[in-house]
């Protein structure tokens, strides 16, 4: 298993990488069910990588389906101690027109689903500090490169975090909107969250599709309207990443690497063996 490898959440279409080569998909089971899909394991400019496709080869899940917890434990298996999240957001303000990245910095929870977001229980109590949930180091990599690149980019905001499958109502759109948010999305507070616990240094490409309900001067977003600007971005993403892979360093040192020094707060003795067993690469460093 590799120890500094790279992973990246995503569509399909950010996979067909120019340069990834030794690809091979890898069926990882983890104890807390399936994960998306298959891992897709390459190499790219010397680094080694593995693409974890978000809603399935296909676009098969729901965003109320995603396992994120057996996405990251898959991706943390694997090595990954970095992870580029590639994800389609409505934008909340003008500024962030369709095919420009927002850098997120922040997060805005309005799921249901936090227990589903965690490694945790079951005999281990652990609690994170998230006040700051994005790496800022792997936010900086991606934000320079961006702006190197000419990508129509910007830095900082917050990541609204709906549930869906159903788009924003009006209304809805018109609080996220007034409150002065900047993108909303259905994906990518669950990563998060299990990704600061694996210790896993993860950060977002916001990739702006649409308006969301908010703007009368723009037409409520549409699947249809969704897909054209997917495909737009999708070639921008594999654009950034390309450029993003050699500057990640290749020793994890960073304070997520850590994220578990100072969160856990059963007493070993205490730790029942079957949850030690059900969490092995997550907490393999404390063992």
């Amino acid at each position: 298993m590799s120890g500094h490898r790279i992973g990246i959440i995503g569509g399909s279409g950010i996979y067909e990488i120019e340069g990834l080569t030794q690809q091979r998909w890898k069926e990882v089971e983890t104890p807390f069910g399936s994960p998306s899909d298959a891992l897709l394991l390459g190499e790219l400019d010397g680094r080694e990588l593995a693409f974890l496709p978000r809603h399935g080869r296909g676009h098969r899940l729901l965003p109320s389906e995603l396992n994120h917890r057996a996405n990251l434990w898959a991706m943390k298996q694997v090595g990954v101690q970095w992870i580029l999240s590639v994800s389609a957001v409505g934008s909340l303000q003008a500024q962030y027109r369709p095919c420009d990245i927002v850098f997120i910095d922040q997060f805005i929870d309005r799921t249901k689903q936090s227990l589903q977001h965690t490694f945790f229980g079951n005999g281990i109590v652990a609690h994170i500090a998230f006040a700051n949930p994005i790496c800022e180091a792997l936010r900086q990599i991606l934000l320079e490169a961006a702006r190197e690149l000419e990508i129509r980019s910007h830095d900082g905001g917050t990541y609204v975090n709906m549930e869906g499958p159903a788009f924003s109502t009006k209304a809805e759109s018109m609080a996220n909107h007034q409150a002065g948010h900047a993108v909303i999305g259905m994906t990518n507070l669950g990563e998060a969250k299990c990704a600061r616990e694996a210790e896993i240094a993860y950060a977002t490409m916001a990739m702006v599709t649409d308006y969301d309900a908010w703007n009368e001067d723009h037409d409520h977003v549409t699947v249809e309207q969704v897909i054209e600007y997917l495909q737009r971005n999708a070639s921008t993403a594999r654009r950034l990443v390309r450029a993003v892979i050699p500057r990640i360093p290749e020793i994890a040192k960073w304070p997520a690497h850590g994220a578990l020094d100072n969160a856990i707060l059963t007493d070993r003795s205490c730790w029942p063996e079957a949850t030690i067993q059900k969490l092995g690469p997550i907490l393999q460093r404390h063992l």
